[in-house]
């Protein structure tokens, strides 16, 4: 069963027997893994079950649920943010399906496609990406290694060997709670805050939503793609669980659109396109919905799984549907552009070129924040405050 059709059964949106049916078992294999989860954070809480802690300020940016809710943003801003106040700092990811051999530092993967890595490295230049599941050999190895790699940013005019970062981003880190942190910060989209209500598999959630009282914060992502009756009830529902959290709202506000030739499209000129869009993303429709935000003719869709790798045969089909439609531009999102292979955009399975050509492009976003944002970075100074040490 591919993620849409997943969707469509937790969500009762499936009828019949066997949906009927297939939800009473994922609803079954939940009350155990519920069972799991709450006995895991209970021997944490009750400091059974061993923290390690980093020589370094841990700052923690994750979720409740499965699939996109918009931390790589989240963490991207975070960066820019430290660097604005010249703090040093690398961030720890997992990189979704990367093999043994790709882990370690951007500098010793460049080439390969595990999205949010890639992503990172590109929009955060100055901080270091240590990829490894193991978030504490990944903060130690963050923390410890020598740096001959550091980049240029921190060593202009500084006459002196290069330095460790003081603090450390782990990304997707909520329920990594192995390594101690400063700073717990959650991403709740808005158009899905609470995964249907249930625990996986049944429904999206990784954890109870009463976990949230472990928050420092929350991040509200994608507040323009629903009411305002609405938001305004999740965040009463948000405050209800943890009265002491910060609460901000923020969307994802599109930038452009970018080519395979590095070319920008401003907004303004996808006013009159038709566009072919495709995505392998947790959230599809909100990237659908963002194309309908711009005032462009959404004419066809195309969704793969999260973290679907294309291959050439993929890239014939999209360009096929999109030919067939008409379309005048093929958009994705950067996510899914960054396990895109350019030079196979433009050929076919057997090698040639394909005989329709269309631009494709992915469309550039950044977060931009519609409330609290002041609060959130009071939270962030306060925690690093005479902790660390800026040049």
């Amino acid at each position: 069963m591919n993620q849409v059709g997943f969707r469509k059964l937790i969500s009762c949106q499936s009828g019949g027997i066997i949906a009927a049916l297939l939800r009473f078992l994922l609803r079954a294999a939940a009350i155990g893994y519920s069972i799991a989860v709450r006995l895991r954070n209970f021997l944490y809480s009750k400091g059974w079950l061993t923290v390690h802690r980093a020589n370094a300020i841990v700052i923690s940016v994750g979720n409740i649920t499965v699939g996109g809710t918009g931390k790589t943003p989240l963490v991207i801003w975070l960066c820019n943010l430290l660097r604005q106040k010249n703090i040093r700092c690398a961030i720890l990811t997992r990189g979704y399906k990367a093999h043994a051999k790709e882990r370690g530092t951007r500098e010793e993967g460049r080439g390969m496609k595990i999205d949010e890595p890639e992503i990172l490295a590109t929009s955060c230049p100055q901080a270091k990406v240590i990829v490894n599941p193991d978030r504490v050999a990944g903060a130690a190895e963050a923390v410890d290694v020598a740096w001959p790699s550091w980049p240029r940013f921190h060593l202009q005019n500084t006459g002196r060997m290069p330095v460790p970062p003081k603090v450390l981003i782990m990304d997707d880190g909520f329920q990594h709670r192995r390594l101690a942190r400063n700073l717990d910060i959650v991403t709740i989209d808005a158009t899905q805050p609470f995964g249907y209500g249930k625990l996986l598999p049944a429904g999206l959630l990784r954890e109870p939503i009463t976990e949230l009282t472990r928050a420092d914060a929350i991040v509200i992502t994608r507040c323009d793609q629903i009411i305002k009756d609405k938001l305004v009830e999740l965040e009463q529902t948000l405050q209800k669980i943890n009265p002491n959290m910060i609460i901000a709202r923020s969307i994802h506000a599109p930038i452009c659109a970018k080519t395979t030739e590095k070319k920008e499209i401003n907004l303004e000129k996808l006013n009159d396109k038709k566009i072919f869009a495709f995505c392998g993303i947790g959230n599809p429709d909100a990237f659908l919905n963002t194309i309908k935000s711009l005032g462009s003719e959404l004419i066809g869709s195309k969704i793969y799984n999260d973290h679907h790798n294309y291959t050439e045969n993929d890239i014939a089909d999209i360009i096929q549907q999109a030919g067939r439609l008409k379309a005048d531009l093929i958009l994705t999102t950067q996510k899914d552009w960054s396990r895109l292979t350019i030079e196979n955009l433009h050929r076919t399975p057997n090698g040639g070129k394909p005989k329709i050509y269309i631009t494709f492009a992915y469309l550039a976003i950044e977060l931009k924040f519609l409330a609290g944002e002041n609060k959130l970075t009071t939270l962030i100074e306060n925690t690093i405050t005479d902790k660390i040490y800026t040049k």
